[in-house]
């Protein structure tokens, strides 16, 4: 069942979000070649844990460290090590906070030092197609709706949408329904209404969009080793209108990216 949230309930989600996106851009001056993803982890629990906040990943299902940090091929779940990040990788990491009762969850893809062209189009597509995905989070509409845009668009540029991994609703649990993956058909699934809040995150791969499971129970990678890319934003509905709770702007700040894709979605409640 959906649970719907009420206005000052969102409001103490977007403060649990918030953290999250304070936390990613924080980590967002730190990813270079020669780090590990290890140190990464240990300065965004550190983080999380002096504002206030819980890392909601440590210990959830047994999972072993405060954050998901998949880089290259790895398309979610990685746990962070101690091997030093290389010029021309990529990295998903992946956040998520529990705060004043409710779940932050999102995710960016890094890149580290410079990347190649074909890499670099993979992570602005993807990206790209988050907002396709957030446009449809209108009342009235569907969860298929959201699903079919992100799918269209990434596979009219030859990509590969990850099946298996799907984005979810979002509140006092971090799991909640609906799921909501990332391919599917216009007007399917369940109804979009005011309150709901979900996790919406693509999972695409330059190559195949089959995956591998690996036999530590947590990494999950593109089946041929294609770089695989991970942006997820928290979103409400309001009004009837899709509004972010989530913001990418700390880490826009930290690497001196301009852009206004977010302020469509953004206002003040």
């Amino acid at each position: 069942m959906i649970q719907l949230k009420t206005i000052e309930e969102l409001r103490l989600m977007r403060e649990s979000a918030q953290l999250v996106s304070k936390t990613l851009g924080m980590l967002a001056k730190e990813i270079k070649p020669g780090i590990t993803t290890l140190h990464l982890d240990n300065l965004g629990g550190e983080f999380i844990r002096d504002h206030g906040g819980e890392p909601a990943f440590l210990g959830m299902y047994g999972f072993p460290k405060n954050l998901c940090i998949s880089p290259n091929a790895e398309v979610v779940h990685g746990i962070p090590n101690d091997k030093p990040l290389i010029e021309g990788d990529i990295l998903s990491v992946d956040c998520g906070v529990y705060m004043n009762g409710f779940y932050g969850d999102h995710a960016y893809s890094f890149e580290v030092g410079e990347v190649a062209p074909e890499t670099k189009k993979l992570l602005q597509i993807t990206k790209e197609s988050l907002y396709k995905g957030i446009e449809q989070c209108v009342r009235g509409k569907r969860v298929g709706d959201i699903s079919n845009a992100i799918q269209e668009y990434c596979e009219k540029h030859g990509y590969g949408v990850v099946r298996e991994l799907v984005g979810h609703g979002l509140g006092r649990k971090m799991h909640e329904d609906p799921q909501v993956p990332n391919y599917g058909r216009k007007g399917s699934g369940k109804v979009l209404k005011d309150g709901i809040a979900l996790a919406i995150e693509p999972m695409v791969n330059l190559g195949t969009e089959k995956v591998k499971f690996h036999d530590d129970g947590w990494t999950v990678t593109s089946l041929d080793n294609s770089p695989s890319a991970h942006f997820e934003h928290d979103v409400c509905i309001i009004n009837g209108k899709p509004v972010l709770l989530s913001t990418f702007k700390y880490i826009y700040e930290a690497l001196g990216i301009v852009s206004d894709e977010e302020k469509p979605f953004t206002i003040d409640f």
